[in-house]
């Protein structure tokens, strides 16, 4: 009998043929918004508990209690719901409406504070910390740290990446929430061809594209994408090499993913994008004829309100969905 949790993992590989025709490159996507949470982060959430459980962390009647700009929050809710534990989820009050009425519909207790710096005890980490430590039986997820998270996607995402490919992979790419995916995936990648490229896709406002190129964390600019753009070494990151690393601006993964919906039927979050955008970039520079893997991590429908919204991308003089921009009044259609 299949559980809902055993949907999660063993998503395809789509061919995204307007990046693939622009750059000469096979440019390959792992669906992860096919996970039954809806995202990447599924994988994630399925491995802290899984190790909580094996080593003793969590046990019947306790809750599970994390600190997430969303897409863990849903796939914790969901793994916890499938085996019984109730999940508090704390997160900042900026993320997108859609993720938090996710979360609720899954089930969570929400918990939402004004964001703050990591170096605050206001920031909603150390807030979800202090909320399991004050809570008995709770165990605390610590998906940026705990290794658990990189485990789990050198074991699965990046070995099913390798199997799909049939190895012939020459890069990946991918921007970093936890990282727990990009050195996972690289881990795995690595350990079955050395040569394999790894790229890191920093948006706009991340620090890891200034560590990654001068060995400083110096966030620059701003971006609209939500849950990447980390601005710490967390653990999952802690000792990862990349061969490359590139800044994605907004107004250059936009038009990419508008491209996707319009010609691909393809509709995906920012954080897609901007893998997407550095994928293109990466394949540009390994030169005709390479294969590259990155993450579709999300899907576009939780970010409606801002990426496929006129007025939100105006008001920031961002490029508008050509379907939008180019729409009649509908007076003059009826």
């Amino acid at each position: 009998m299949t559980r809902i949790i055993d949907l999660i993992g063993n998503t395809p590989l789509l061919r995204l043929d307007g990046p693939s025709q622009a750059t000469g490159c096979e440019i390959l996507g792992k669906a992860e918004f096919l996970n039954p949470g809806g995202s990447v982060k599924d994988r994630t959430a399925l491995a802290l508990v899984r190790d909580a459980q094996e080593r003793g962390l969590l046990k019947p009647g306790g809750t599970i209690v994390e600190g997430t700009a969303g897409n863990t929050g849903i796939g914790l809710a969901l793994v916890g719901g499938a085996l019984g534990f109730p999940v508090t989820i704390v997160m900042p009050r900026t993320q997108s409406p859609a993720k938090k009425d996710a979360l609720l519909a899954a089930g969570a207790r929400v918990i939402e504070v004004d964001p703050a710096p990591y170096t605050s005890e206001h920031h909603f980490i150390h807030i979800s910390r202090r909320l399991a430590e004050q809570t008995p039986g709770a165990f605390w997820a610590n998906q940026f740290d705990n290794p658990a998270n990189k485990a789990f996607h050198a074991a699965t995402t990046g070995v099913e990446i390798w199997e799909q490919t049939g190895g012939r992979i020459d890069g990946f790419v991918a921007s970093a929430g936890t990282g727990g995916s990009l050195a996972g995936i690289a881990q795995a990648l690595r350990a079955r061809k050395p040569a394999v490229t790894i790229a890191l896709a920093d948006p706009a406002g991340g620090a890891l594209y200034s560590y990654y190129t001068t060995g400083e964390l110096k966030p620059e600019g701003s971006s609209i994408t939500e849950g990447i753009g980390v601005g710490r070494i967390t653990g999952q990151l802690d000792g990862l090499s990349v061969e490359r690393a590139y800044r994605i601006e907004d107004g250059e993964f936009l038009p990419i993913l508008f491209d996707l919906v319009e010609r691909e039927g393809l509709s995906l979050g920012g954080s897609a994008g901007v893998n997407i955008a550095g994928a293109m970039r990466l394949a540009r520079e390994l030169g005709p004829g390479k294969t590259i893997v990155t993450l579709l991590c999300d899907a576009g429908s939780r970010y409606a309100n801002r990426l496929y919204n006129a007025d939100y991308l105006r008001a920031r003089n961002l490029p508008v969905p050509p379907w939008v921009e180019s729409g009649a009044p509908l007076s003059a259609a009826v």
